[in-house]
């Protein structure tokens, strides 16, 4: 146990030393706005229980990695994700992969995000999702790991409820089902000055 919050902690290290302070590393909640053509988010990170996640996230967000990016699946009544695809519908570099943190107590409840991935429990990179509703199947349980939440919105519900009744195709160029028919486009995303 003792080795494996050394490596977060190098984990976490290495991403902080990468952007120069720009994570606001002594923030344990930092606030992220994400401005989409349906309006804007305010989400509220927790790097208390989510530090390796948090710190990700907020990296790509510094780095302008999710402007222009398009919430490329949306399951009403589940998920809605997006991070990982650009406006033409081609997929974004992804980064490392990110230590999955799904045990830290956060649940996968409506209005949280949370990290997207494979399979695989440690296969998360750039792509999140924000939950719909409570999702009790998205969290480990003893014999399995969970999705890692890793904060929750905090200002434009509404939002989430436009997003949650977007009219959805299946789309040729992508090859999956749940594809907005409209796109949903997130037009920036920003870390905002610590309060």
């Amino acid at each position: 146990m003792r080795f494996l919050w050394l490596v977060l902690a190098l984990m976490v290290g290495s991403a902080q030393a990468a952007h120069k302070g720009q994570l606001q590393p002594s923030n344990p909640f930092p606030k992220v706005s994400l401005k989409t053509n349906l309006g804007t988010l305010i989400v509220e990170l927790d790097r208390t229980r989510a530090p390796v996640t948090v710190d990700a996230f907020l990296s790509y967000v510094v780095d302008g990695e999710y402007d222009q990016t398009l919430f490329h699946r949306v399951v009403p009544g589940f998920v809605a994700q997006g991070g990982g695809i650009d406006t033409k519908y081609a997929p974004k570099e992804e980064g490392k992969k990110v230590f999955n943190e799904s045990g830290n107590g956060l649940r996968n409840d409506e209005g949280t995000i949370a990290m997207a991935r494979q399979n695989a429990p440690h296969s998360a990179t750039r792509q999140f999702y924000f939950n719909l509703a409570d999702n009790d199947s998205l969290n480990p349980s003893p014999r399995r790991w969970g999705y890692t939440v890793f904060g929750a919105v905090v200002e434009g519900h509404e939002v989430l409820m436009k997003l949650n009744a977007v009219q959805t195709e299946f789309n040729d160029k992508l090859a999956w089902p749940d594809v907005p028919v409209a796109p949903v486009i997130l037009e920036k995303a920003k870390l905002l000055p610590e309060e």
